[in-house]
């Protein structure tokens, strides 16, 4: 092998001389260097032991970076984290693209060529991604939405399909006392370094040998590395209890192999499936009994001893009191030796914790990419909507299904048998505390205190004018517990009102967001009693009630209420068991005609009951008393915010009003203005044409004209007429059967 001199880099402010192909770690090795400052080499990327900072980036792992000349490498401290950069960081203009497909396949090995090509030969648009072809996958997010790495920026790939993991496997890393020194590598790892004409000199295999190299096997247990910075010996123990060192230069380890199902785990309740070696079960080392078991957090066989006894007996409570797993290789490391510890205490093998993104450090600008570009968020539905056919809309600040290609088909399900629907973009926060009930009562123009464990109401969220700024409901669970739920496109800034109050005013209070945490499902129609019956709930909560039940086996908050005007609930669960629930849901309701609706469909059937949409039927200077929603203001209460407006404001005489109003013929645009003869007095807000009454129906702010609405009026040319709301069901029996 020769050498171009040419081919330099610089580690630590010195030259070094690399061959053509090196990846930086080998170029390190070469020279004789170590990246850090020990621990096994895997050359995979699946350890932390090789990270440096390259060009200015910390946390790289430098056997993922090919060598190339110019490139300077700092090795990490050994007794602190890496410096912050001075002065400006690499990479701040990266940009992110978006991609969309139907199937996308992570790993292109032998089964990963294999899923994309059964994919592609079903008619799928199929994307791959492969860490060795510069597209490094770093996280899978609800969606779904699969976030990768790649040479010219950072790829954000949506599939509308299912996401195939082919990462393969890796192999297990050794836990004893030394386990920290240079020259302990994997059994693959030795195979690469003798490939790339790196000495290894005197090599003692523990295990599985390494492929082509000549090695001396170690038999019995293994009980310790020894040696000062480099390993120079190894100490094994028989069966009858006696101890041999055995001498060497290297240390080759093949302990087994563990799947690389990271990202698998990241997708729990998402189309996502592990093949080949990815999808294999996890070989489980012996457990260790002494040495450091995760080195991104430094915990040691002792540190589980302790967290053990108090009480930490379970795999996730483990990780969260020692913080093993939650480092640069996210539990590739340590995860199998852990579930070995604590099955060999008396605990069942417990199955890997759960994997959050990302699986790889990421700069500020990876991670900021093309932020300037507000994210449009999508459900956890948002796979299983496309999947169906839905045409896909913005709506309320979310990406939701308008239509599934049959619109009316969706309103008829709703009307006359069962239909379900994707609301999880509603708001939802849970407040809890002391406070609670405080908070509540002088934020809300409702008699909160009233309002009995189990039970909901519908209430105006006012501002200090007196005005509204949204609607949504209000849920006691407890005395001091309570859910609200405010509408999609309102949540954000109803959220950051409802804090301002409570630390305004000093209260007790929790507050937590659950907007993105939890998944709602509306099951409605005649026939929503008889699906949540096959679902598991024979006594499904009244009207304006609430509980928990367990629905098809998911646990489920479930709210009866109902915004189409049919028997309607509500199911607020967990959004890792969003697209389960969903699937479960269909199959019970196949033989009931059931059928998922949309945003349009659900449109026609609130304005149908004359439910209001805050921002579409309101505007910023809109009173209770304007929009006909005096029944949701208490005026008897000592206060509440917008408490005195509405005392000024009532004594002055309306000049406009909020009506509902009907014609024969299809429904006008909205925004269409009303006519009173030759007077403009109005303008649509709301129109559909109503199926089950056969004309439009329309809400539209009308002027009073000498102190009255005017009743027959002129829209589009066409006579119209000013009548009472709701359009149907006037008494809402319905809603409440």
């Amino acid at each position: 092998m020769t050498n171009d001199k040419s081919l330099r880099l610089i580690v630590d402010g010195s030259l070094v001389e690399f061959f053509a192909g090196d990846n930086a770690l080998v170029a390190l090795l070469r020279a004789g260097l170590h990246p850090s400052q020990g621990g096994c080499l895997c050359l995979a990327g699946d350890c932390p032991h090789c990270l440096a900072t390259v060009d200015g980036v910390s946390y790289v792992r430098t056997c993922q970076v090919a060598a190339r000349p110019g490139m300077v490498i700092k090795r990490h401290p050994s007794d602190a984290p890496p410096p912050l950069p001075v002065g400006d960081c690499p990479g701040t203009d990266i940009i992110a693209r978006h991609i969309y497909c139907d199937v996308v396949v992570i790993g292109m090995g032998e089964s990963g060529r294999a899923a994309a090509a059964e994919a592609q030969r079903d008619g799928k648009d199929v994307i791959t991604l492969d860490a060795a072809a510069g597209q490094e996958v770093i996280g899978i997010y609800p969606g779904p939405l699969v976030v990768a790495r790649t040479r010219d920026g950072m790829a954000d790939v949506h599939p509308h399909g299912e996401i195939v993991v082919a990462t393969g496997a890796a192999e297990i890393h050794p836990v004893a006392p030394g386990n920290h020194l240079a020259g302990i590598v994997t059994a693959r790892a030795a195979t690469r370094l003798a490939v790339a004409g790196i000495d290894l000199g005197r090599v003692v295999a523990i295990g599985t040998p390494p492929e082509g190299i000549a090695v001396e096997q170690a038999a019995g247990e293994l009980v310790r590395f020894d040696g000062v910075d480099r390993v120079e010996a190894v100490v094994m123990r028989n069966e009858n209890g006696s101890e041999r060192k055995i001498e060497c230069d290297t240390v080759s380890i093949g302990l087994g192999l563990c799947p690389r199902d990271a990202l698998l785990r990241m997708g729990n309740g998402l189309a996502v499936r592990a093949v080949g070696a990815a999808a294999r079960t996890s070989d489980i080392p012996a457990c260790p009994r002494a040495g450091t078991v995760c080195h991104c957090a430094g915990v040691t066989v002792d540190d589980l001893e302790s967290v053990r006894a108090r009480g930490f007996h379970e795999l996730e409570l483990v990780k969260r009191a020692t913080l093993a797993g939650t480092g640069t290789c996210q539990g590739s490391v340590c995860l199998p030796y852990i579930r070995s510890f604590l099955a060999d205490r008396g605990e069942s093998l417990q199955p890997p914790f759960t994997a959050r993104p990302v699986t790889r450090q990421l700069t500020v600008g990876e991670a900021a990419a093309s932020s300037y570009h507000q994210a449009t968020p999508r459900t956890a539905l948002d796979g299983e909507h496309r999947r169906l056919g839905a045409q896909m809309e913005r709506a309320g600040g979310w990406w939701r299904p308008w239509s599934y290609g049959d619109t009316v088909g969706e309103y008829w399900a709703v009307r006359k048998g069962v239909s379900i629907g994707d609301v999880s973009t509603l708001g939802k926060m849970l407040v809890s505390g002391p406070g609670a009930l405080e908070l509540l009562e002088r934020l809300y123009p409702t008699k909160v205190a009233t309002l009995k464990p189990g039970r909901s109401r519908y209430v105006l969220l006012l501002n200090e004018r007196g005005y509204v700024l949204d609607d949504g409901l209000i849920c006691r669970d407890d005395k001091t517990r309570f859910t609200l739920t405010f509408t999609s496109g309102g949540s954000s800034f109803a959220e950051l009102w409802v804090r301002d109050w409570a630390e305004s005013w000093r209260l007790d209070v929790r507050l937590l967001n659950q907007t993105m945490s939890l998944g709602a499902i509306n099951v409605t129609g005649p026939l929503a009693h008889e699906l949540l019956a096959r679902a598991g709930v024979g006594d499904p909560p009244q009207y304006l009630h609430h509980r928990t039940a367990t629905v098809t086996g998911i646990l489920c908050r479930v709210f009866r209420l109902s915004f189409t005007g049919e028997v309607s609930y509500e199911l607020h669960h967990s959004v890792a068991d969003s697209v389960t629930l969903w699937r479960r849901l269909l199959r019970l309701g196949a033989d009931l005609g059931i059928k998922p609706h949309g945003v349009e469909a659900l449109l026609m059937l609130r304005l149908e009951k004359g439910h209001i949409v805050v921002g579409q039927d309101t505007d910023f200077d809109s009173t209770p008393r304007r929009i006909n929603h005096e029944w949701a203001v208490k005026l008897d209460k000592p206060d509440f915010v917008g408490r005195q407006a509405i005392l000024r404001t009532d004594k002055v005489p309306l000049d406009r009003q909020l009506a509902g109003l009907e014609m024969e013929g299809p429904a006008p645009a909205e925004g269409a203005l009303i006519w009173k003869g030759s007077d403009y007095v109005g303008f649509v807000t709301s129109s559909v044409f109503s199926p089950v009454l056969g004309k439009a129906v329309m809400l539209g702010w009308l002027k009073l004209l000498e102190g009255e609405l005017p009743a027959e009026l002129t829209i589009v040319g066409r006579p119209a007429r000013r009548v009472p709301t709701p359009f149907y069901d006037s008494e809402g029996s319905r809603a409440r059967a």
